[in-house]
């Protein structure tokens, strides 16, 4: 191993040799959106299935979640592991050895798009547990019933395809945008429009040991600001899941191998795309909350016995509410409403760190004691249309501070569940690259 690599190594990095479909592969019908999202659409699915037709694609190495119900998943695992084992047999795939590549993703709400870096992390440095300081971690609590219907797909599964990005804290922009400013000097891989309203995505190849190194610095250097005690330096973005998955099925793999065969076996490693957090084009949108069949009097209670004190200010509308929630002052703040109006809440000494933390800790008691039920909305009209509804209530987060994210995790240990989300379902990552996860 190269020092470089061996650089990158402890930094939970490392190439991959990257699969992406020979030249004259149709990438319009190839890429298919991450298999989480359009759970409650199958026809999404079945138009995607309808489009696709005979022709190479991932929806064929991909089982979508909106199926994971059905009466018979071991007959589309099968068939998913048949599709996988024909195109390596017939040869589909071109090879980029030993590579990282960099990405673009642009989609009809944003033309900037986003920048990204695809890697490997090491999942011997990933730990899903809430307590972790593990180099790479969960942002939000990691549903441990999720992970055995995953890893039925992906225990025999020769290939693995990544819809999995995870962000990098990067204020001084020194990983992937040197590689940005240089891109006309890189090898472009593919360029390509996507599916379904999904924009446009291109890469372009890295493998020069000095591009190695420029990563290996940039990485370290970041590393070397972190508290040694709790080096959060990879936090998840999207697909959580997946990543424990791939943890938990390395982790059945390894007890059988040797200390030398553990080292560079495949499965330790899982492809993602990382990004910088600090990217203009990557958005973060607060997911808000609506309680339903409650009142004033009873949520105002439980919220008093989260925080010292706790007041409630009407206010004009919902234009000026988003502008309070926001403001940086001493309190924590969220917006709340219902049939009566648009009130700021202001709370002084709260139990957790961020808002979101201190309303769902409310909304688990709520619900235990039946007291309300919840919905999860994202965008604030819709939430205030639903809220100002009768024994309903809106529960209005502030936005998404990408300067205090990490700090948050490491602050909570993880981010309640659904704080934030990166961009709606079609903007999500689309399936492109594999690789081989099998000796």
């Amino acid at each position: 191993m190269s020092n470089t690599a061996d650089r990158l190594k402890k930094l939970a990095l490392k190439s991959a040799d990257i699969l992406l479909p020979k030249q004259g592969t149709d990438l319009y019908k190839w890429a298919v959106v991450a298999c989480d999202q359009y759970t409650s659409e199958k026809e999404y699915w079945e138009q995607a299935r309808e489009l696709v037709g005979d022709d190479p694609s991932t929806l064929n190495l991909i089982y979508p979640e909106a199926f994971l119900e059905e009466e018979n998943p071991q007959k589309r695992i099968d068939a998913i592991n048949a599709h996988m084992e024909a195109y390596l047999r017939n040869n589909l795939f071109d090879v980029y050895e030993n590579s990282f590549l960099l990405i673009h993703r642009t989609t009809p709400n944003s033309e900037l798009g986003r920048w990204g870096l695809l890697v490997t992390l090491d999942l011997e440095q990933y730990n899903y547990a809430k307590d972790s300081r593990s180099l790479i971690r969960a942002t939000e609590g990691t549903i441990l019933s999720r992970i055995p219907p995953r890893k039925e797909i992906r225990k025999n599964a020769p290939l693995e395809l990544p819809h999995i990005m995870v962000l990098i804290s990067d204020e001084k922009k020194s990983v992937i945008e040197p590689f940005i400013q240089k891109k006309d000097s890189l090898q472009m891989v593919y360029d390509t429009p996507l599916m379904a309203g999904g924009g446009n995505l291109k890469a372009w190849l890295i493998n020069k040991d000095e591009d190695f190194a420029t990563i290996a610095d940039a990485v370290s250097a970041m590393y070397e600001r972190l508290d040694p005690t709790n080096p959060l330096l990879f936090a998840m973005g999207d697909g959580n899941h997946s990543l424990a998955t791939a943890k938990s099925c390395w982790e059945d793999i390894k007890k059988n191998l040797s200390a030398e065969e553990m080292e560079n076996h495949p499965a330790r490693y899982a492809l993602v795309e990382l990004e910088n957090i600090y990217d203009p084009g990557l958005e973060f949108e607060p997911i808000h909350r609506v309680l339903f069949g409650i009142d004033f009097a009873t949520f105002k209670a439980e919220v008093e016995k989260c925080a010292e004190s706790a007041s409630f200010e009407k206010v004009e509308d919902l234009k000026v509410l988003h502008t309070l929630v926001n403001e940086a002052r001493s309190e924590q703040l969220f917006g709340y409403c219902d049939q009566s109006g648009y009130y700021l809440c202001s709370l002084t000494k709260p139990i957790a760190s961020i808002a979101a933390g201190t309303l769902q800790i409310v909304i688990d008691s709520l619900l235990a004691q039946k007291k309300a039920t919840v919905d999860y909305i994202h965008g604030e009209q819709v939430t205030a249309n639903l809220g100002r509804k009768a024994t309903n209530c809106g529960l209005i987060l502030p936005d998404v501070a990408k300067n205090t994210f990490f700090d948050s995790i490491i602050k909570d240990n993880a981010l309640p569940r659904k704080t934030f989300s990166m961009g709606e379902a079609h903007e999500k990552r689309y399936y492109m690259e594999a690789r081989k996860i099998q000796k």
